[in-house]
């Protein structure tokens, strides 16, 4: 079996006042488009993962977020055909600034029980339970 290639991308469940998960779609022209997932971004090399997602979250959404508002909750292992994808989930209920659209990319705020109605990439879909266990 030949070595699987290591990927490590954080992700972040935004959750508003009202209890619902930011999720946004992968624009055209990225690998699975159309895919609903949590915002976030590959881990650069010297960056720990808090301050991956503080300029991931910046970059994609406009918003900045304070490190110890970052809270673990879970993670995913997925094997995709050509890496392995390891991605923590962190929670965040506090940053500055209202999350727009930087990208072109489509955003929902979507009820934890309703999360499966989008469709998402595999390694994203094993996260939901968490999230309804968290806020249901």
């Amino acid at each position: 079996m030949a070595d699987l290639k290591l990927t490590l991308v954080v992700a972040c469940a935004l959750i508003d006042a009202d209890k619902r998960v930011l999720i946004a779609q992968r624009p055209e022209g990225k690998s699975m488009a159309g895919l609903w997932e949590f915002p976030g971004g590959k881990v650069e090399p010297g960056e720990r993962p808090e301050q991956t997602l503080i300029r991931e979250l910046h970059e994609e959404l406009g918003i900045s977020v304070a490190e110890p508002c970052l809270a673990p909750l879970t993670f995913a292992s997925h094997g995709y055909d050509n890496f392995h994808l390891l991605m923590p989930l962190y929670v965040c209920r506090r940053w500055e600034g209202f999350a727009v659209a930087r990208e072109g990319q489509a955003l929902a705020w979507v009820r934890a029980n309703k999360l499966r109605d989008y469709p998402m990439p595999p390694a994203d879909i094993p996260l939901i339970p968490h999230l309804i266990d968290l806020l249901m």
